[in-house]
């Protein structure tokens, strides 16, 4: 019968279309099911991830301690350069203490020697005690000639050049920065000296490596 026939004809086209659509359905349903499992698979990274950067799912982890260095030395300057340097501020250091010393015993105020005020006697006598010490240092350095040692040396002539000129310029009560007296040279020089190579923080990385190997 012709309304039969249009029945069973619209009943097979759409039992054509719903098994279209289904098996599309299937289709697209288990390729986003075989995509997510790819992405989420661990140790997979992303086909469409930049080359060299690390995946979302797969975070680059940090390489082992096995595999760092444990010491790195740091590259020092010639320490026969360095020495140099340090028994040059050692000269420093002493110059200064002399200066302060004798300008402490010839300077009157109140009546009186400077040299005898208690906050005068401390500077000349911790300008001395940082001398000596620098020297000791210095003297030791040139005897073992060992990296180190020079290392410490320069770092201790250093702060006695440096923090000895500052407190020969305090006894002086400021002359220092006058072309009256010396001592506005030696500080300036022993400023310069300081940023020297294999001073300040160079010194102090090798002596840190030194410690920790």
């Amino acid at each position: 019968m012709p309304g039969s026939s249009f029945v069973e004809g619209a009943g097979s086209s759409s039992a054509a279309v719903s098994g279209v659509s289904s098996g599309e359905a299937d289709g697209s349903s288990s390729a986003a099911a075989a995509g997510r499992s790819s992405e989420t698979a661990p140790g997979r990274s992303s086909a469409a991830a930049a080359p060299g950067r690390p995946s979302a799912t797969a975070p680059a982890r940090d390489p082992a301690p096995s595999v760092l260095p444990v010491s790195r030395s740091p590259r020092c300057a010639d320490p026969v350069a360095v020495l140099l340097t340090a028994a040059e501020q050692l000269g420093t250091a002493t110059r200064v203490c002399e200066l302060a010393v004798q300008h402490a015993g010839t300077r009157e105020q109140f009546g009186q020697p400077i040299g005898a005020f208690q906050a005068v006697k401390h500077l000349c006598a911790q300008m001395l005690v940082r001398a000596e010490t620098a020297r000791a240092a210095v003297y030791a350095a040139a005897v073992t000639a060992d990296p180190v040692d020079v290392a410490a040396a320069r770092l201790l002539a250093d702060e006695a050049a440096e923090r000895g000129a500052r407190d020969c310029l305090q006894v002086h009560g400021g002359m220092g920065f006058t072309w009256e007296c010396e001592v506005q040279l030696h500080l300036k020089r022993a400023w310069v000296r300081a940023r020297r190579a294999g001073g300040g923080a160079e010194s102090e990385e090798l002596l840190a490596v030194d410690l920790l190997a």
